[in-house]
């Protein structure tokens, strides 16, 4: 079986940069129904195509082809799906979209922050050497860097877009929302401390933290193929933030798709 690109090298024995070649097509993911449902419903002749249980919506945007994809929540679900997406649809960027909670306390619900890097915060192994280290280690056996850097092309077309976008505000702050580039910290938790959160602040410089983001920016890197990630805050990732999550998330979720679409007519 082909579809995981990790087993293709594990066979093949040949770098999976080399391999890739990548078509006309952006792929759009997002962690849960929310998130991916009005980009979904602003495609033109949408079809639906499912690989290995996973169901893709192929479309266009405008004049720009897209393929959308719901990843799940968590590590394992987003790097599973975007090894599936970058396998069968070969697209040449990929724009995860979705919510986040803020560790930054200048931001607020309803703020979005545009990813220039990603990191997990949950990793920690012990080198060879005995040192500790953040690192993932890549399949070719060199260590990845412990920030993904966002595609400087993308983040500059989101850079623009944003400006043209007019977001819906979340009615218990006390302004419009904004639009920062920043550092989005991801693990397989939901934050809900304030501890935890000035942990990630002071460890990472973080402005928001999630659950997907960096598992999909290692399998991309892996393959040299852009991406960007789009967090839309829903919470603080206080001890509020389950209770402002389910109260906002729909806002910030549609907030986040609003920029995406904004952004694909960019390319």
């Amino acid at each position: 079986m082909n579809k995981f690109l990790v087993l293709l090298l594990l066979v093949s024995h040949i770098s999976l940069a080399q391999r890739y070649k990548p078509q006309p097509i952006t792929g759009l993911l997002g962690a849960f129904g929310a998130e991916v449902t009005l980009v979904k419903q602003s495609l033109k002749n949408p079809k639906t195509v499912v690989v290995d249980g996973v169901t893709f919506t192929t479309g266009r945007i405008g004049k720009h082809k897209v393929v959308v994809a719901e990843t799940g929540i968590g590590k394992v679900n987003a790097a599973m799906t975007t090894a599936l997406l970058l396998d069968h649809f070969r697209p040449q960027r990929v724009l995860f979209t979705g919510i986040a909670g803020g560790t930054n306390p200048d931001l607020q619900p309803g703020d979005i922050v545009i990813a220039g890097r990603t990191a997990h915060h949950d990793y920690q192994s012990i080198t060879f050497d005995q040192k500790p280290t953040i690192q993932t280690r890549a399949l070719s056996g060199q260590m990845n860097p412990v920030y993904f850097p966002a595609d400087s092309i993308m983040l500059q077309h989101a850079q623009t877009a944003a400006k043209t976008v007019t977001f819906d505000p979340i009615p218990v702050t006390t302004r419009p929302p904004a639009v920062v580039t920043g550092t989005v910290v991801t693990g397989d938790q939901f934050i809900s401390s304030a501890q935890k959160v000035a942990q990630l602040r002071q460890d990472f410089n973080a402005d928001a933290t999630e659950m997907e983001g960096a598992a999909v920016a290692q399998v991309c890197h892996e393959i040299q193929v852009p991406l960007l990630v789009i967090r839309s805050l829903s919470d603080r990732a206080d001890s509020n933030a389950r209770r402002d999550m389910l109260s906002f998330y729909e806002t910030a979720a549609r907030n986040s798709a609003k920029l995406v679409l904004a952004i694909v007519q960019t390319f």
